[in-house]
């Protein structure tokens, strides 16, 4: 198990380090000059001379293989840069946002989960009858309806016709109410796949012969299906929850926009507009280190409920 889980993060190296090469060049290719951004004068006009020297100032003027160089430098000694318009430090400024986001991405799981590991276990086991439809119109509708316009929606109904729910905004920080809208709106596609993924899975594992000769054995039937049957189904589904959770966190900026949601999803959009250079790259950087983290842990939690990975000595 020790050898595996060592394989995986060893992979995570290069998959990082191609990760800040895209992010670092995507940023550079924009159009754009953050220089002449930031020194844009009200009058519309902003001086040569000190255009140039900022640029000499901050590297612009080095190649690019220089630039990316010596951000690397940065990054690995954990300096993520500061921030061209509030010019704070880019990793305080992302660890503070990244609580709100968490937060949200984690109620959205909870809502994801309680929707799809019931529905589909329900959907399996009751194939072809009214429930199994149910199911499958829901999982249609999930993963067909946008994520905005659905916030839309739910903003329409809920908080203004039947004014039970607030609008958007963060509230003091613990207030449930604040999160459902938008928590809701993110876990339903997830849920939609997820519910989809769980009943193919389970009805495959139920025609195998050892749940066959279990129930020939006279054992009860929930015992067959929560010991025998749900532990094989789960691993396909292990895999695509943390895909979801991974999801749930890079998929909350078009959210968090609509419900002034102040998480690092926020925080993108507007270094965006702003052309904040060291807050877009560092940003971009941290969400997908985060992803591929995700990806590590279902590894390891995949190799846990497959033993056949563990000791596969050529699987890697």
């Amino acid at each position: 198990m020790f050898a595996y889980v060592m394989r995986r993060v060893i992979f995570l190296i290069p998959t990082l380090l191609l990760v800040s090469i895209i992010s670092f060049s995507i940023i550079h290719i924009a159009p754009g000059d953050p220089a002449e951004l930031l020194l844009t004068g009200p009058d519309g006009v902003a001086d040569p001379q000190v255009v140039e020297e900022f640029r000499e100032k901050m590297g612009f003027d080095q190649p690019f293989h220089i630039q990316y160089g010596t951000w690397l430098m940065q990054i690995l000694s954990g300096n993520l840069g500061y921030s061209y318009m509030t010019d704070q430090p880019v990793g305080k400024a992302i660890l503070h946002k990244f609580g709100a986001t968490f937060k949200l991405a984690l109620v959205s799981m909870i809502f994801t989960l309680l929707i799809a590991i019931p529905g589909g276990i329900i959907a399996a086991l009751a194939k072809d009858t009214w429930k199994d439809d149910l199911s499958r119109f829901f999982s249609l509708f999930g993963v067909s309806i946008p994520n905005f316009w659905q916030g839309y929606l739910m903003i329409l109904v809920f908080a203004l016709f039947l004014d039970i729910l607030p609008v958007g905004g963060y509230g003091d920080g613990g207030d449930f109410t604040h999160m459902i809208l938008p928590a809701f709106t993110l876990g339903t596609s997830s849920a939609a796949v997820l519910m989809r993924l769980m009943r193919s899975s389970l009805l495959d594992v139920l025609d195998h012969d050892y749940i066959l000769a279990a129930r020939a054995r006279g054992l009860p039937e929930y015992i067959v299906i929560g010991k025998h049957a749900l532990k094989n189904a789960f691993i396909p589904v292990i895999t695509m929850m943390g895909l979801s959770f991974g999801y749930l966190l890079n998929g909350s900026v078009i959210i968090e926009t609509v419900f002034a949601w102040p998480g690092i999803g926020s925080l993108m959009v507007n270094s965006i507009y702003d052309r904040d250079y060291p807050m877009i790259q560092g940003t971009l950087l941290f969400v997908a280190g985060i992803f591929v983290l995700i990806n590590l842990l279902v590894d390891i939690s995949y190799a846990y409920l497959d033993p056949r990975l563990r000791y596969d000595k050529g699987n890697i």
